[in-house]
């Protein structure tokens, strides 16, 4: 048998329900003359009546009651999900999967996301810690967050915040029997705190900049994290010297808790990125994410 065209099997559906041409015309949105020659292209695709038509009106034939029983409940499943995801473009669900660095979680995605999850309860957001650049497509995100020079050229990004500052602080307890380093080669002679990342191969070596000459420095010292707050932690207790984003430091510089040192060699890095993949029919809740997220001007 020839393929059966499923759209004309739709318009059987309705008229059976319906046990009229009229309104199942109306609800189609058809003419009844172009209707009824739909039916009876179906009809003689499939070589026997489906409907029986009297000045009364319409009834389904035994074959047709068959095909009613048989497709009936699939057209509705078909028209509720429709339904459901026509409702979703007013009222946005679903999950959206973001993996990211910890420190753009707490101070952009966090902050931003939290009001927007209050007032739409059936969104949800997955904030997935990771350091490694992953492909996200092949993890199954949504999208990811790196710093600019890190995003892959094949993906969309949108900047979600500004350039940053990192620096070098420890507390005063620390400083106490210590000198201040004068220059990143005196980290040497001092007890740092470490962080292990998987996109280094090791330890992260710390980065530094002044007047256009940079320098990395392999650091020393008794602890190693693979998380970057844990370090500010034990900068606070005075277990070392920590590298941290500026306006991590800034408080607790603020509060006499921490000194920061080689301040002229602070390099700056560009600010952190959303980015995913071309998405030419982005769903509602992820188009909210990105609204959401965009540095307004």
């Amino acid at each position: 048998m020839e393929r059966i065209n499923l759209n004309n099997v739709a318009a059987f559906v309705v008229v059976a329900r319906e046990r009229s041409f009229t309104r199942a015309a109306a609800q189609l949105e058809l003419s009844q003359s172009s209707l009824s020659h739909t039916i009876s292209a179906l009809e003689a695709k499939l070589g026997m009546r489906l409907l029986t038509r009297t000045t009364r009106g319409v009834s389904p034939t035994e074959a047709g009651e068959r095909l009613l029983a048989a497709v009936g409940p699939y057209c509705e499943g078909i028209e509720t999900e429709l339904a459901s995801l026509s409702e979703q473009r007013d009222k946005p669900a679903g999950t959206i999967r973001i993996n990211s660095h910890d420190h753009a979680v707490r101070t952009i995605l966090w902050p931003k996301l939290s009001p927007l999850l209050a007032v739409y309860p059936a969104l949800k957001v997955e904030l997935s810690i990771h350091y490694g650049l992953i492909d996200i497509v092949a993890e199954r995100f949504d999208a990811g967050v790196r710093v600019g020079d890190q995003v892959a050229k094949d993906m969309i990004a949108m900047r979600i915040s500004p350039d940053f500052k990192m620096v070098v602080a420890g507390s005063p307890a620390y400083f106490k029997d210590r000198k201040a380093p004068l220059v990143p080669q005196d980290l040497t002679d001092h007890n740092c705190v470490n962080l292990r990342l998987p996109t280094h191969g090791g330890l992260y070596a710390w980065e530094f900049e002044k007047d256009g000459q940079e320098l990395n420095v392999h650091v020393q010292g008794q602890i190693i994290f693979n998380t970057s707050a844990e370090t500010v932690t034990a900068a606070l207790e005075g277990y070392g010297l920590a590298y941290m984003p500026q306006d991590v430091a800034e408080k607790h510089i603020a509060q006499g808790d921490l000194v920061r040192v080689l301040d002229e060699w602070s390099p700056t890095y560009p600010g952190y990125h959303l980015y995913y993949p071309n998405r030419r029919n982005a769903s509602p809740a992820f188009l909210l994410v990105l609204d959401a997220l965009r540095i307004k001007p």
